[in-house]
């Protein structure tokens, strides 16, 4: 069984985390893929964000009628600080799959900044990374591959449209009381409103 993972903090689930999942199923030919929404990443600490409760819930709804996609509540349910390292760990063990059948979803520009991740270099023996290439962008592979030995061979690219939608902006306008409409499916839209999130 071949599984995806795309982590974030999902708050809010919008078209283009949807998208990109679409993609990387088909590219990759996964059997499954998980959204696993961040219970306590240790690179946005600092950033409020909403409950696990609200963000767990949009997901659901995103995804709702796709039999490939899957919540998986895996970081909500430990305690932090959560590394990816940890998380494909216990991804592995619980789906008992090996390391070529496990993929790592994240940005393109992510790789950048893999150098500083929580024991990079395990991470890709434990999975492989799935880039969602983003046009006009590929960062320089043979420089990360003298941080990180074995990088390009644990690699695969994942070609994305280019699609700017960002959270941040969202829970902006949100705020701002501007349109969201198209940029979230329509019942993460109705939830965000029933629920009053991000007005304050």
């Amino acid at each position: 069984m071949k599984i995806g993972i795309l982590g974030g903090t999902f708050d809010p689930i919008h078209l283009a985390h949807l998208l990109m999942a679409e993609i990387a199923v088909e590219t990759l030919d996964l059997e499954r893929l998980l959204f696993l929404p961040a219970g306590d990443p240790p690179h946005k600490q600092d950033r409020l964000k909403s409950s696990a409760r609200h963000r767990c819930a949009m997901v659901e709804l995103a995804i709702a009628g796709n039999p490939c996609f899957e919540l998986c509540r895996g970081d909500l349910e430990r305690p932090g600080p959560h590394y990816s390292v940890d998380t494909v760990h216990l991804i592995r063990e619980q789906y008992t799959i090996s390391a070529d059948e496990c993929f790592f979803i994240i940005g393109g520009d992510s790789l950048a900044d893999l150098p500083g991740w929580h024991q990079a270099e395990k991470l890709i023996r434990l999975c492989r990374l799935a880039a969602a290439h983003r046009p006009g962008y590929r960062p320089d592979i043979a420089q990360l591959e003298t941080i990180i030995p074995g990088l390009r061979e644990r690699l695969d690219w994942v070609e994305m449209p280019l699609l700017a939608i960002a959270g941040s902006e969202i829970r902006a306008r949100v705020r701002a009381g501007q349109s969201i409409r198209y940029q979230v499916v329509e019942s993460v839209r109705n939830y965000i409103d029933q629920h009053q999130l991000y007005q304050g």
